[in-house]
């Protein structure tokens, strides 16, 4: 087999466990030495411990313009998933290429790296930039150091695609994502003497049940856009700990709540709301017990949401990529949102389905890989014949 074909490099990514917990420096190591014997300079952008990296390379002129091929190294981890096959070494049947990250998202980075021959071969009028990041998985973190560096250079690229997985399908937008954790600090003591603390937990259902009627509210008809499923905004508490003993009234407990907000809400508004909802209700009452009760929020990740008009030239050239103006949006959340932000406008598109994707035994099919090898090659043509792409 080619050892630059995308099916063996898609081997070759899949045998590094990339889990966002863990390092990719090995795996970023193969992918640099690899565009180095293809002739591809790359630079690497590290985390502050220096465990994680991400890789920014550009082919073809030194100018602006071009664009950007994005994918994510890390991957979710499979601990606790029934897989019935070895999650990170590939495996084929029926048609199937089984690996953690074969569909999010080493599928489309093994079409990139066997495109790159191509072209280098190619006489680009623009160059073709990659961008391979790290810790995507865990709020988008990796990317953002590699885009502020970017930021400050002359010359900017005019576009990104993102490669997540799409079935190919041309994506233009998804919903942005905010995650904050809520303390609560109470005042314990024997249960029998209940009034005389604070119950934690009590307070925090208190809040849980105000960001459900926040939520309710988000779904009223008139903030629809129906061009997302569901077509508003949603707010959801995903995680709660708290209490030591049935006993005992708690002294603690915390929460993690998400807001997955349409592009254009700014989702930092209902924790707002939440705070004020703790300044004016809950405090008051807490503190009138005991004047060291609290109640604190922090945020834990975020992420923009995406909205790239269908008559931009990042859609107009993936219309062509892909063969269809059918247009479509994704529920879960890219990094597409911060290269938009930063100046350089996204889309989505890329081999696999979601469905797959986090589960155990996931899979991305064979056809898939090579239709996303065959949309490459037609854009190492297009830029080879076509100017201010």
């Amino acid at each position: 087999m080619n050892d630059r074909s995308s099916r063996a490099l898609l081997e070759r990514l899949i045998g590094f466990p990339t889990v966002s917990r863990d390092s990719n420096l090995e795996m970023i190591g193969f992918i640099r030495q690899y565009l180095d014997d293809c002739g591809v300079h790359s630079e690497l952008f590290y985390n502050d411990a220096r465990t994680k990296a991400n890789l920014f390379a550009t082919i073809g002129p030194d100018i602006s313009g071009g664009i950007v091929l994005s994918g994510h190294t890390d991957v979710v981890p499979v601990d606790g998933q029934p897989w019935t096959v070895e999650p990170f070494r590939l495996s084929e049947k029926d048609g199937r290429l089984y690996g953690r990250g074969t569909a999010d998202m080493k599928g489309f980075i093994a079409s990139v790296l066997a495109s790159v021959p191509a072209f280098v071969a190619r006489d680009l009028r623009v160059p073709v930039h990659l961008a391979f990041s790290c810790d995507e998985e865990v709020g988008c973190l990796g990317v953002r150091p590699m885009l502020a560096e970017l930021a400050q250079r002359a010359h900017r690229p005019a576009l990104c695609l993102i490669g997540e997985p799409t079935e190919l399908k041309p994506v233009l937008g998804h919903k942005g994502k905010l995650a904050m954790r809520c303390q609560v600090k109470g005042a314990p003591c024997h249960s029998a003497y209940a009034p005389y603390g604070v119950n934690a937990i009590q307070y925090a259902a208190r809040l849980i049940n105000r960001l459900e009627a926040i939520g309710e509210q988000l779904s009223l008809p008139e903030l629809h856009d129906h061009r997302f499923d569901p077509p508003y905004s949603t707010v959801q508490t995903g995680v709660i700990k708290g209490g030591r003993a049935l006993n005992i009234v708690p002294a603690e407990c915390e929460f993690d709540f998400e807001v997955r907000a349409l592009p254009g809400y700014d989702a930092s508004n209902v924790a707002d709301d939440l705070q004020t909802f703790a300044r004016t209700h809950l405090l008051p009452k807490m503190r009138a017990v005991n004047a060291d009760t609290d109640i604190r929020l922090e945020s834990i990740s975020a992420y923009p949401g995406l909205a790239t008009s269908a008559s931009s030239d990042a859609a107009q050239l993936l219309a062509m990529l892909c063969g269809s103006r059918e247009f479509g949006t994704v529920a879960f959340g890219t990094e597409g949102g911060l290269f938009s932000e930063a100046g350089i406008p996204a889309v989505v598109c890329g081999p696999g389905s979601m469905d797959q994707g986090h589960k155990p035994d996931e899979f991305v099919t064979v056809q898939q890989l090579e239709a996303c090898d065959a949309m490459l090659m037609r854009l190492a043509d297009h830029l080879s014949t076509r100017a201010g792409s």
